[in-house]
């Protein structure tokens, strides 16, 4: 997509989607040889990413991670399995949500680990946003998350007015004179 595209097509959920499998080695691991978060944060980036640039066919940039529920530890040896999609295209931003898996190599027993949704924004390479194309939702499942994904817009949105207002109201009380 170049950055003069003004309407690029619209494009399905399945052909978003990236899958990534990862050993999991003692460098990756905390002293207890569990999974450090801050890596499996990366994993989920990476993979949320993928499934962004499959999408948008330009640059992304990570604008922000709205939700992560770390569910089950993930130890060394494991094999980690992180499937992404996007849920949602907006104007220049989208949402990917990503889910995590362990496979255990014996008994190739899967546990879900971690949830994360994920907002990219699309970027030609001088950092100017541009737009996305739009996402067509197909089965009834890709819809919900489509529905959802717009609340939880909503919700970020909402959140960033009020983290806004507080700091505006705490600039004003540092600039307000003393009470004698």
């Amino acid at each position: 997509m170049s950055s003069t595209e003004t309407n690029p097509v619209a494009r399905t959920v399945a052909s978003t989607q990236s899958e990534m499998t990862e050993v999991i080695l003692p460098n990756d691991a905390n002293t207890l040889g569990n999974l450090l978060g801050g890596r499996l944060m990366h994993f989920i980036d990476l993979t949320g990413a993928i499934a962004a640039y499959r999408h948008t066919r330009t640059h992304v940039v990570t604008a922000a991670m709205d939700h992560i529920d770390f569910i089950q530890p993930v130890h060394v040896g494991d094999l980690l399995i992180l499937k992404s999609s996007v849920n949602r295209a907006f104007n220049t931003s989208l949402e990917v949500g990503v889910k995590v898996w362990v496979e255990h190599p014996l008994t190739g027993v899967l546990l879900h680990v971690a949830s994360a949704y994920l907002v990219f924004v699309a970027v030609d390479k001088q950092g100017n946003r541009l737009k996305v194309p739009a996402l067509v939702p197909e089965t009834p499942d890709e819809i919900r998350r489509f529905n959802d994904a717009l609340l939880r817009r909503e919700h970020r949105e909402a959140e960033a007015a009020r983290r806004k207002q507080e700091r505006h109201q705490h600039a004003s009380q540092k600039a307000a004179p003393a009470a004698p």
